[in-house]
């Protein structure tokens, strides 16, 4: 089979699943790559917090903060669906840096990801990625831009309507009147510009090597599996990865490791045409288009 008629079948199965999406699968090695509308650009929701422990992590490197020095968090007290650790918090805590960085990426904790942006901004985070050669990822906002959505100002019952308004009101250009979801208001990114990143992190680059060591340990971490990991965990592969979701959006980023010395990176950004919060077969869909790039791949 061709890669034209492979990547047009995976566009189709996407479709008929009523998904777009947008992936890149690389060979971290070789540079070889493969992929389907990688250059698109989307919202990137919780992807965000891999540029941010990097930034600080930076930060931390060069002296200006230490991973030791304890802040106080105040509770995030959010009692909707998917926020995790001090967002549900009811009471402040005091939390080291180093601790946040496990919140805010193993996690995905968006109140310990905030308490990091309250150190070191999105427009901080942007200016050391342009530091670092990486052009195709923009921070613009704190996660509590997140939690402020037309799915949390109305009833749990009413849930699809936030869905609906999702799926039919953006523009041919990306944009959209709910800001979280505009690309030019947005923390945003492409595809391409996520496996870059992954790149820049798991080989050598202009990112500090112990900056890189530390963010795959975070990743390496990551608690939520429901989504590409189960194409990709196995007694002969490690999966370390970021997920990210907001109402009709359903990425994750990743890097396969392999017994036998090769690593992928991975990029799935996806969205939905189905106005449902829950929608496991969405998910069970986007690890298999990814995992059918790989393999291709793979192959050679």
């Amino acid at each position: 089979m061709s890669i034209e008629s492979l990547t047009r079948g995976l566009r189709a199965e996407l479709e008929n699943g009523g998904l777009r999406g947008s992936f890149l699968v690389r060979d971290l090695h070789s540079g070889h790559e493969l992929g389907i509308a990688p250059d698109v650009w989307y919202p990137i929701a919780s992807l965000i917090k891999v540029p941010l422990a990097a930034a600080t992590l930076e930060r931390i490197r060069i002296g200006e903060l230490d991973g030791s020095t304890t802040v106080e968090v105040r509770p995030g007290r959010i009692t909707t669906p998917g926020p995790t650790g001090l967002s549900r918090f009811h009471h402040p805590a005091r939390v080291a840096l180093d601790d946040l960085l496990y919140l805010s990426t193993s996690i995905s904790d968006g109140t310990a990801a905030d308490a990091l942006f309250d150190l070191t901004s999105p427009e901080e985070v942007t200016r050391l990625l342009r530091q670092w050669e990486l052009h195709g990822i923009t921070a613009r906002h704190r996660m509590s831009d997140l939690t402020d959505t037309p799915a949390e100002r109305l009833e749990p019952t009413e849930v699809s309507l936030a869905h609906t308004l999702a799926i039919t009101a953006g523009t041919a250009g990306n944009g959209h009147p709910v800001s979280q979801l505009d690309v030019t208001r947005a923390n945003a990114g492409s595809a391409r510009a996520l496996v870059d990143l992954l790149q820049a992190l798991w080989i050598p680059s202009g990112i500090p090597r112990s900056i890189g060591t530390r963010v795959r340990e975070l990743m390496a971490n990551n608690l939520l599996r429901q989504r590409l990991a189960p194409e990709f965990v196995s007694d002969a592969s490690t999966w370390a990865s970021k997920t990210g979701t907001l109402l009709n959006l359903r990425h994750e980023i990743g890097v396969v490791e392999h017994a036998d010395g090769r690593a992928f990176g991975i990029a799935a950004l996806t969205e939905s045409r189905v106005a449902a919060a829950n929608q496991p077969e969405a998910d069970a869909l986007m690890a298999w288009v990814a995992r059918t790039l790989r393999d291709q791949l793979r192959r050679g």
